[in-house]
């Protein structure tokens, strides 16, 4: 019996069939790990309900759901987390540092990833009504008001703007194939 020696065309579609199939199972893995963190913080979040202080939704987590944002009309229903670190963005929405708190004076500003818990941004309406439930059972509700997409090189948001308000706030394009970039979408809501 002969033994085949690999010809470099056949290596070369070998590592790039290998290449593919890593980046296809990285797609899946954020998207799992994304689904799956939001149960866990769902058990958390019952728990601060309850009273308890900065419920963690696993033992070594360095973050706490401190809000329910609910968009009953798209069946939408996420958690948001203490902080909007990258660490924090990877398993659900976070409160932007320097922010209001949800539900009180100022801008409330909330940041997802644009690929998982803020897909849904893209196709959200003027006029919608979302609720915003807080670590003391109360219950906030706006409508979005406006939509934004601006350079965050040259552009900010405004983090003590008059008034109550509560923006969400991803990376834009939608559809981008590389992720990050300058450009954020940012939409407004306001108290009904």
């Amino acid at each position: 019996m002969r033994s085949r020696i690999p010809q470099p065309a056949g290596i070369a579609a070998l590592l790039l069939a290998f290449a593919g199939a890593w980046q296809f199972g990285e797609g899946i893995y954020i998207h799992l790990k994304a689904h799956l963190a939001q149960h866990l913080i769902a058990n958390a979040w019952t728990r601060s309900l309850q009273g308890e202080p900065q419920a963690k939704p696993w033992p070594w987590a360095d973050t706490w759901p401190i809000a329910r944002l609910r968009i009953p009309a798209d069946d939408i229903d996420v958690y948001v987390l203490a902080d909007a670190s990258d660490r924090s963005l990877a398993f659900g929405p976070g409160l932007v540092a320097g922010s209001a708190a949800p539900g009180t004076q100022g801008n409330s500003i909330i940041a997802a990833h644009r690929d998982t818990h803020f897909r849904f941004l893209q196709h959200l309406p003027t006029g919608t009504q979302l609720t915003v439930q807080t670590v003391d059972g109360k219950l906030h509700r706006y409508r979005l008001s406006s939509e934004q997409v601006f350079d965050a090189r040259r552009d900010y948001l405004d983090v003590n703007a008059p008034g109550t308000t509560l923006t969400l706030l991803t990376c834009y394009p939608f559809d981008a194939v590389i992720p990050g970039g300058p450009l954020r979408y940012a939409a407004t809501a306001v108290p009904l």
